[in-house]
């Protein structure tokens, strides 16, 4: 199981460099507002992660998969959230938010995150499809909780240096016009990972 495992966390790795939501959500996060929050929208990320992981394992995600309606409904409900948040990225703190304090705001981030990937069909996707792949011919739960875990750790630890990364930029953006410019280019650029994320994930 050791040599599977390592090919599962390899493979894992691969696909989470590839852009998608998660990876322009935490850029926008962490360029914009800092480390901090980006880091707790990682959290949120993860824990969404990790419960969907949980859901395929009991076979739930399996019935949202062989249902058009479910699938459809789901797929929208995540294309139109990462249009909201492009757009609240691209109206910014202004007004009530920005009279949030910092826990609040970490903690609405950590609901951003976690929200995100409950409503990433590609998510339930990559475990149903990818995951069961590299299980052995009688996996067990105890097995496949084992592979998600691992997944989520290799995804988390991705996520976290994109966060990292992008929140070395900011201090380049400390003045409020530069702020402004990074702040809505970047949330074009999560629109554009929404509307791409529509064409992947049709059907």
């Amino acid at each position: 199981m050791e040599e599977r495992l390592i090919a599962f966390a390899l493979a894992s790795f691969l696909i989470e460099l590839t852009p998608g939501p998660n990876m322009a959500y935490l850029a926008v996060v962490a360029a914009t507002e800092g480390r901090r929050r980006g880091f707790s929208a990682v959290a949120g990320v993860a824990l969404g992660l990790s419960i969907v992981g949980l859901l395929a394992a009991l076979g739930l995600t399996a019935l949202v998969a062989g249902s058009a309606l479910a699938y459809q409904g789901l797929r929208w409900l995540g294309v139109g959230y990462l249009l909201w948040l492009a757009y609240d990225g691209w109206r910014g703190a202004d007004g009530v938010a920005s009279l949030a304090t910092d826990s609040a705001s970490n903690w609405r981030h950590f609901k951003r995150g976690l929200i995100t990937n409950l409503l990433n069909p590609k998510a339930a996707a990559f475990y149903m499809a990818v995951l069961p792949t590299f299980l052995g011919a009688t996996e067990s739960l105890r097995e496949t909780l084992l592979f998600s875990a691992v997944y989520v750790a290799v995804a988390t630890g991705i996520h976290a240096a994109i966060v990292a990364m992008a929140g070395a930029a900011r201090a380049i953006f400390e003045n409020p016009t530069s702020e402004r410019i990074l702040r809505r280019v970047l949330s074009v650029g999560l629109a554009a990972i929404a509307v791409w994320f529509a064409v992947k994930t049709a059907q």
